[in-house]
């Protein structure tokens, strides 16, 4: 005998999309059921507390937004804090600020001090680069960086950071990964342009216990080897975030993706690079970056009264079987197959396909609730 429907919604997925979308559908007497292969809710955005440091499990997280009403939205559900991304890079030693600014310039070149000057020397390497190629388009990635910053920014803070991310060299990558790098004529180091930016005090977990307040939740329940599979027998409609080419048992082919694997440890010191997140730009380190937790949420003297810190180590790999996907590999080859999955996607009018898994995309997380509220208004 087939269970009766019970649900509006099955949400396949705790994370942001889906717990959004369960908040916002609940405002309107919608009924759901959440479920989640993992043992905890959140998604990629869960943290997990260290020596009374909230520690972002997969990843930094920062919010940021131009929309006051998606920051009304969130901060409606938990308080957010001051915390302004002002990432590092770290050369071999040598630190740069983040994006690229004059702060970033008059550190790679000590004799510049001015826009001006930092102008005409970049004007100066990216003519270089245009001349070398002859007339033609760049071919690759390592050409497109050369013609936008200049070999001496692309050498020191580009070229092995990017081979660590992709494993590939980066005149194996195609030159539309980089179609824009931001190079600011101001001593600033926010790397965000948006109004809006910050941590929920509390961390994340306060942000998803708020979404999902009142709605059913299931978690270590695995979509594909659980009867939840036919879950016309529990909900009317079905949101799914889950990867793409896993719910058509991979008919067209696999996707490919980029994934990153965390050392955490805990150091017995207050502080211990004194910024948040530092990226290891050559090839001398082999993660990527290292993130120290506590920065996120506490300021100034409060660094200090809590005696101990987390940091984590990242590093990018080769995605397999039974990793976690992170990033769309966006080459034509997984472009043009993504594609074709969307179509069959389309052709589901019960299914909604959410989050980065779910559309084969990379997005921040304000874009991700912005798409939610458009579906759910």
């Amino acid at each position: 005998m087939v269970e009766k429907i019970k649900y509006d919604y099955l949400i396949v997925g705790s994370g942001l999309f889906g717990a959004t979308f369960a908040y916002r559908v609940r405002q309107k007497g919608k009924t759901c059921l959440v479920i989640d292969k993992r043992s905890h809710l959140g998604g990629n955005v869960y943290c997990e507390n260290i020596e009374g440091i909230n520690v972002h499990k997969y990843g930094a997280h920062i919010f940021h937004t131009n929309s006051k009403e998606v920051w009304d939205f969130v901060n409606n559900i938990v308080p957010f804090n001051r915390y302004t991304n002002s990432p590092l890079a770290n050369y071999k030693g040598e630190l740069y600020n983040l994006p690229f600014n004059m702060n970033t310039f008059s550190r790679m070149w000590p004799d510049v001090h001015t826009p001006a000057e930092a102008k005409k020397l970049l004007d100066d390497q990216k003519a270089e680069a245009v001349a070398a190629l002859g007339g033609r388009e760049p071919q690759n990635l390592e050409e497109q960086a050369l013609t936008l910053v200049g070999k001496d920014i692309f050498t020191k803070l580009i070229k092995e950071y990017t081979e660590k991310q992709w494993g590939r060299d980066c005149r194996e990558l195609p030159a539309f990964i980089i179609k824009r790098l931001p190079v600011r004529m101001v001593y600033d180091n926010n790397y965000f342009d948006d109004r809006y930016q910050g941590i929920p005090i509390g961390g994340y977990n306060k942000l998803i216990d708020g979404l999902l307040e009142g709605v059913d939740c299931k978690t270590e329940v695995d979509f594909f080897h659980s009867d939840y599979r036919e879950w016309r027998r529990y909900a009317a409609k079905l949101v799914y975030t889950g990867p793409v080419d896993q719910y058509f048992d991979y008919c067209l082919g696999h996707l490919n993706w980029r994934t990153v694997c965390f050392e955490t440890r805990v150091e017995d010191m207050p502080n211990y690079q004194g910024n948040a997140v530092v990226n290891y730009t050559s090839h001398k380190e082999p993660y990527t970056r290292v993130i120290e937790h506590k920065h996120f949420e506490m300021f100034g003297q409060e660094v200090y009264d809590c005696p101990k810190t987390v940091i984590s180590e990242e590093y990018s790999t080769e995605y397999k079987e039974g990793m976690e996907p992170y990033y769309p590999v966006n080459d034509e080859r997984n472009n043009r197959l993504a594609e074709a999955y969307r179509q069959m996607a389309e052709k589901e009018p019960d299914v909604i396909f959410g989050g980065r898994l779910g559309q084969y995309k990379y997005f921040d997380m304000a874009p991700i609730i912005e798409q939610v509220m458009a579906l759910t208004m």
